[in-house]
């Protein structure tokens, strides 16, 4: 009887506050909010480049953030400074 209930639930209580715990430590949250139905299309591209919607937005800001630091030809290669 609790293996079914396990199986359904697929994670244990300990586990999720686990979870919680180092997500918590881990990760900052930003809610995103897009227009109706763009959720969806965002999710599509993101899918169809072989990544997560979190995966996504996180490479898009990044991508933003380093054209909008860098001038055109400020970055050799492609590659972060560092």
């Amino acid at each position: 009887m609790v293996g079914d209930i396990l199986a359904v639930n697929k994670y244990t209580e300990a586990r999720r506050k686990a979870n919680e715990k180092y997500n918590a430590k881990a990760y900052d949250e930003i809610k995103v909010r897009v227009f109706k139905g763009d959720k969806e299309k965002v999710k599509a591209h993101a899918e169809s480049r072989g990544e997560s919607l979190n995966g996504f937005i996180n490479r898009a800001i990044n991508e933003a953030i380093e054209r909008d630091t860098h001038p055109e030809g400020d970055i050799k290669g492609g590659q972060r400074p560092g």
